[in-house]
């Protein structure tokens, strides 16, 4: 087994874990759930679920990450041999993800080229899915491998296997301290460029506009808490293991409110600038807002390639703005891409002792043949459904397995308890209540909506057969790996600790 490594400074880590929880999502997320749910408004729930969600849940990742000096595997094994699985479980959600989520990287790599020339043209929605995407009829309806998108996704790979191989001093810190930084920086640019420009103020004001009356409504404050555990990247096995590399003496809970509060910052920053350009593009169109203001990655590839096209300056001024945008959401892809291949790492090496190098290159082998598939003309609509089942359940699910077994099994007040003879500034138990109660309660009433709403109509309107082998079948295959693998021996060394200490 590998000398365990750790991380070199503080701002390495908390580099780190700010660009695994910023990512893609952060742009065409965010901006979308306030703008549906009471603009202004949905602020007060959003931050209510930061300060009783958010943090605590991050406070737990750390806390017990740290103390078990081992990534999600091991770290669930420690329990107890019985809840290994959810530790497997857990690193089954940044497999599955990282195979599409780098296909996405690749779009924004292919869009950073198209920027000296503007490619997209008069009419950035018909290339994007058209000559880019070439988006079949349906699931099953392939048409062949897309080479341009499966050479953009074989080179995210690779920047991923480059930095992931050297661990986590010498190759994820390394990245990620120059790439959050950069990340900030360019977010800092497009917000004040976009809020400068003619229009931006009607934009601001359809993001920003509060409804009080929404605030009533339990659905927003049910969505202002999924979008606080989906965006800061809990549940996954990535903030365990980063956790477990910082050396003995770490000041977890700052750490915890520093990762949360930075996320949440990307969060507002990337409304600012979209709805700034959305203004801008409404008004110089006379397109109303509300048709273009749509959720997903139609707001980066097709909104704003036509508000750089259409940008108050000279063309060599719009090359620059495109540069930087969709180097920016390479960046963000990438920082988060690498969380996710040492959420794997980091666990499969603790549980069998495996080389990092040969499971790398392995995992990335792999990884790539299954990227391929997204890269055909059904790539699109098969993403959309495994992306839905992955996040509306699988996320979810462990979210809530999480707190049940952290709060309650091995108990809250321990992972407390420790967290505290570590911090400057202590958490009472009233940190204790909020894992124990309010997440589970929250997360298990995220669930049952989400499965009331699939039974009563099938996702998307794609075919049965669809859902159930790339929606379902990847789901429940995830979950079923993760038992069959918790079954079999690891190495002795991986439970040396006291169990539940």
């Amino acid at each position: 087994m590998e000398e365990r490594d750790q991380w070199r400074s503080r701002a390495g880590f908390i580099f780190s874990t700010v660009g695994a929880a910023v990512g893609l999502g952060n742009f065409w997320r965010f901006p979308f759930m306030a703008y549906e749910n009471g603009g202004g408004a949905f602020l007060l729930p959003y931050f209510v679920a930061l300060l009783t969600a958010g943090v605590p849940l991050m406070i737990l990742e750390f806390g017990y990450g740290h103390k078990m000096r081992t990534a999600a595997i091991t770290a669930f094994g420690k329990i107890s041999k019985r809840w290994e699985w959810i530790g497997w479980w857990q690193i089954m959600i940044p497999i599955v993800v990282v195979t599409y989520y780098s296909v996405i990287i690749g779009w924004a790599l292919n869009y950073l080229i198209y920027s000296f020339t503007q490619a997209w043209g008069a009419d950035p929605g018909a290339f994007f899915g058209g000559k880019f995407l070439g988006v079949s009829s349906g699931p099953w309806d392939f048409q062949g491998i897309r080479w341009h998108l499966l050479i953009a996704a074989a080179i995210v790979w690779w920047v991923n296997y480059y930095y992931s191989v050297r661990g986590i001093s010498k190759g994820i810190e390394v990245a990620c301290k120059w790439m959050t930084p950069m990340l900030a920086l360019l977010m800092v640019i497009f917000a004040i460029r976009g809020v400068t420009l003619p229009g931006a103020a009607y934009g601001l004001n359809v993001f920003l506009k509060p409804d009080f009356s929404k605030i009533l409504n339990p659905q927003v404050w049910v969505a202002a808490y999924g979008q606080v555990f989906f965006s800061t990247t809990l549940a996954v096995g990535v903030m365990i293991a980063y956790a477990s590399y910082l050396p003995r003496k770490s000041d977890l809970v700052n750490n915890a409110f520093i990762t949360v509060f930075s996320n949440s910052s990307f969060d507002f920053l990337a409304g600012l600038a979209v709805f700034s350009v959305l203004g801008y593009i409404a008004t110089t169109t006379g397109v109303p807002l509300e048709e273009i203001a749509v959720s997903g990655a139609g707001i980066a590839f097709v909104a704003f390639p036509k508000g750089i096209s259409l940008l108050p300056m000279p063309f060599w001024g719009q090359v620059i703005f495109g540069l930087m945008f969709f180097g920016a959401l390479l960046v963000a892809g990438i920082s988060s891409s690498l969380s996710q291949f040492e959420s794997f790492a980091s666990a499969i090496i603790d549980r069998t002792g495996a080389d990092r190098k040969k499971l790398l290159r392995t995992f990335a082998l792999i990884g790539f043949l299954f990227s391929s598939l997204y890269t055909t003309g059904a790539g699109v609509h098969i993403l959309d459904i495994v992306d839905h089942f992955v996040g509306s359940y699988g996320i979810a699910v462990l979210g809530f397995l999480e707190a049940i077994v952290l709060g309650w099994i091995y108990g809250a007040e321990k992972v407390r308890e420790y967290v505290n003879t570590l911090s400057d500034f202590p958490v009472g138990r009233w940190w204790d209540v909020l894992v124990k109660y309010v997440t589970p309660v929250l997360l298990g009433y995220n669930i049952l909506s989400n499965l009331i709403g699939e039974f009563r109509q099938p996702y998307g309107g794609y075919p049965m057969s669809a859902i159930l082998v790339f929606g379902w079948g990847v789901a429940l295959g995830m979950l079923a790996a993760a038992i069959y693998l918790s079954r079999r021996p690891g190495q002795a060394a991986a439970y040396g600790e006291t169990k539940g200490d």
